[in-house]
């Protein structure tokens, strides 16, 4: 039984309003446009695309058949003949049996079936929002690195507008299997030497070819250079320990020299002459002098090779340079520094050749070095490369954007791919259960369908469709049967396209007794039985008054239920599980509530659907409301322009409402007055009496109707029974706020009056 509809975002249901009901019947009043058809539309075809965002709750596998204008449009209006209604034979009890049982054995299974699928809509719910929650994290991605100058922006193309789409890219990569060996800090610097304003392409950068690493290893500097040993001095000296301190001090010496001899440099002594100064050079020979000049020699080569090496500002203009700048620093340095400290060693030879040194080897350095710009220069190439195909280099930086992603959210992605196993898992072994199920159910409907097709009988529906035709007083036309399992509409007199000479009204009547008969049976041989829920939409919409009242006879005869009572028990007895009748029609609307407040209050439940700038919505509708069209009753009677059965029809309602409903006397009495027995009111106690009001269309057809005659009927039945005053005072009220011309007006015309006093009364 449906407890909850919900209207949203269709039609004028601008927002969602919700219909909640605890009622096997329900009335839903509503005037011309605020949403009855879109209403009964959805439940005649809730797929419908327009209704994503409309829902109903509380339905059980009922079975739902709405008459509405697309009912007749589907069933009635297109063809001229019907589909066969078929109904279960009587006779055969056995067969009868039989499908009772299977139909039981099949809402058993169909419970358990639901019973299931809620389980696994549940368990699809649940995945559904972790897969949301996952998308959600991964939709970090597009926040993170999409909108403004974003360089990683193009990774994301086509996954921008959709965060399904990402989490669906993202999953469909494998996740590496060591972490990727760039960031994205480096792979966006990378897009910048490839796209940017600076992008650019590098030469090579030199190497140092320093050429004087052999004189590192030359042996002068492992040499002790020292004098003729073979000198008068060279005992003098070598005692002395020190042979560069005195070749030091021969520049000390005067280039003239007295035969009374020069101070010494050393002592101040008058002790040095000519010969002692013939006997020291003499000890520094020419062997000496050429191992100073190959050192002097060396060391020059040495220099000029340093200082032909590339100045450092050079490599520090390179940007590759400057990404691993500490290291180059490190290497530079260090080769630089060891040819620096070869230098200060040889100038330390130059000055003391006696002395042993060790120039440092800069080969191993200048390697190291070299070896760093080779790899700086690959790098350089690559990048060349890549400024010279950017469409291929954008193409694997993006692929290494995603591994970088797959790698960063591989938690979050793995703890939901682990839990999806889990749940399809679960959902499988649901789906077994289902089609076990499944194959049940199709052989209990195949032992209904097999023996149901011996009690089928068409004629029976044929035949109460005619009683209906004719119980309303229509006998132009009636229903027989075309062939097999088809209707055709047969009029008395011969005519092609009978359907085409049908009015409104007829059809309209002729619609909803087959859909009347459609509740009562099955639209074909194949169909199994099942709880219905009946959804009727303004049957009334096209009729004349005069049929308002039969067809809201019928409605409640048919669909409302009846009370039963057994052992002091009162029950209320349905033929089917829910019943929803829509109209625009107070009159109808009044018609058909049940006026007896326990029982209504037990059964029915009444709705006014209204209209504003905001859209349609539904409010709980009190019985109260409705009698407060007793007023506009009134109206209409005192105008004698308007339509006989109408002012007739209100006649009737005015005197039913108030001797029945408020004063509970019983009417016959006063009928059976002399006064009321005057043959100019005969038509009118007629008319009144009749349980009915079907004379309406006697007045109708035969023009009956005198309207003098009827209101002064009206008047002498009031002032019989004792309220000649109420009488007076309503006929002639007038209320200041609210007056209207009642001359010529036409049916639509009057239904806005109604509406219009109606709205007015609520004020």
């Amino acid at each position: 039984m449906i407890c909850k509809i919900v209207m949203n975002q269709v039609a004028c249901y601008k927002n969602a309003t919700t219909l909640e009901t605890d009622k096997k019947v329900n009335l839903i009043y509503g005037i011309n446009g605020s949403g009855k058809s879109t209403l009964s539309d959805f439940l005649y075809n809730k797929n419908d695309s327009r209704f994503t965002y409309c829902k109903i709750e509380g339905l059980n596998n009922e079975e739902i058949l709405v008459y509405n204008q697309q009912f007749i449009r589907d069933y009635f209006y297109e063809p001229d003949n019907l589909k066969g209604i078929f109904t279960l034979s009587k006779e055969n009890k056995e067969a009868e049996k039989k499908v009772r049982i299977a139909e039981k054995e099949i809402n058993k299974l169909e419970i358990e079936k639901q019973e299931k699928i809620a389980k696994r809509i549940k368990l699809e719910s649940d995945l559904a929002i972790k897969k949301q929650n996952t998308e959600n994290k991964t939709w970090e991605i597009k926040s993170k690195y999409t909108g403004g100058d974003r360089v990683l922006e193009y990774c994301l193309e086509g996954l921008k507008g959709h965060k399904d789409k990402l989490f669906t890219h993202i999953l469909s990569i494998t996740n590496p299997s060591q972490k990727p060996s760039r960031t994205t800090d480096q792979l966006k610097k990378e897009i910048e030497l490839i796209l940017g304003s600076n992008a650019r392409k590098y030469d090579p950068l030199p190497k140092i070819n320093f050429l004087s690493s052999d004189v590192e290893s030359n042996e002068l500097f492992n040499k002790q250079i020292i004098g003729n040993e073979n000198s008068t001095v060279a005992e003098l000296i070598k005692q002395l320990g020190n042979s560069d301190w005195v070749k030091q001090g021969l520049d000390y010496l005067p280039e003239i020299i007295s035969k009374s001899g020069e101070k010494c440099p050393f002592c101040q002594q008058n002790t040095i002459s000519l010969e002692l100064r013939g006997m020291i050079k003499n000890f520094f020979d020419e062997s000496y002098e050429n191992d100073i000049k190959e050192i002097n020699n060396l060391k020059k080569r040495y220099e000029s090779d340093f200082n032909a090496i590339i100045d450092k500002v050079m490599y520090e203009q390179n940007p590759f340079i400057n990404e691993k700048k500490d290291n180059f620093e490190n290497l530079f340095n260090s080769v630089i520094n060891g040819i620096e400290k070869n230098i200060h060693l040889m100038g330390e030879k130059v000055k003391s050749p006696s002395q042993i040194i060790n120039l440092l080897d800069s080969t191993l350095e200048i390697q190291k070095f070299n070896d760093f710009i080779d790899k700086i220069n690959n790098a350089i190439a690559i990048q060349n490369e890549k400024i010279d195909n950017k469409d291929t280099s954008l193409k694997n930086i993006k692929n290494e954007f995603w591994q970088l992603m797959r790698w960063d959210y591989d938690q979050t992605i793995s703890t939901y791919n682990n839990e999806k196993v889990t749940f399809e898992q679960k959902i499988k072994a649901i789906n077994d259960e289902i089609l076990n199920l499944d194959k049940q159910l199709s052989t209990q409907k195949q032992i209904a369908i097999e023996e149901q097709k011996k009690t089928i009988n068409i004629e029976e529906a044929i035949q109460n469709i005619n009683n209906g035709l004719i119980e309303l007083g229509i006998d132009g036309f009636k229903i027989e049967k075309y062939k097999d399992e088809l209707y055709q509409i047969v009029r008395n007199e011969q005519c092609d396209e009978t359907f085409k000479t049908l009015s409104e009204g007829e059809k309209m009547i002729i619609s909803f007794l087959y859909f009347l008969e459609l509740c009562r049976g099955k639209k074909d041989a194949l169909s199994t039985e099942n709880k219905k829920i009946i959804v009727i939409d303004d049957p009334i919409s096209s009729l004349s008054h005069i049929y308002v009242f039969n067809i809201g006879r019928l409605i409640k005869n048919e669909f409302f239920g009846k009370k039963e009572t057994k052992e002091g028990n009162t029950n209320w007895i349905y033929k089917y599980e829910q019943v929803f009748i829509l109209t625009h029609s107070l009159y109808f609307f009044y018609e058909i509530t049940e006026t007896k407040h326990n029982d209504r209050k037990d059964t029915q439940k009444l709705f006014r659907l209204t209209k504003s700038d905001d859209g349609s919505s539904f409010n709980i509708m009190k019985y109260e409301e409705i009698q407060n069209d007793y007023q506009a009753y009134w109206y209409v009677i005192k105008n004698d322009n308007q339509p006989p059965a109408l002012i007739a029809n209100s006649m009737r309602n005015i005197i039913e409402y108030f001797f029945n409903f408020v004063e509970k006397k019983d009417l016959n009495n006063f009928f059976l007055q002399p006064s009321m027995q005057a043959n100019r009111f005969q038509a009118f106690c007629r008319y009144i009496n009749r349980e009915s009001h079907s004379l309406g269309q006697n007045i109708f057809d035969f023009k009956e109707f005198n309207y003098n005659e009827f209101k002064d009927a009206f008047a002498t039945l009031f002032k019989e029974a004792g309220y000649e005053a109420h009488y007076n005072k309503m006929i002639k009220w007038k209320n200041n706020r609210f007056s209207m011309s009642y001359v010529s007006l036409k049916g639509h015309e009057i239904i806005f009056m109604w509406t219009a006093i109606y709205y007015w009364f609520l004020r």
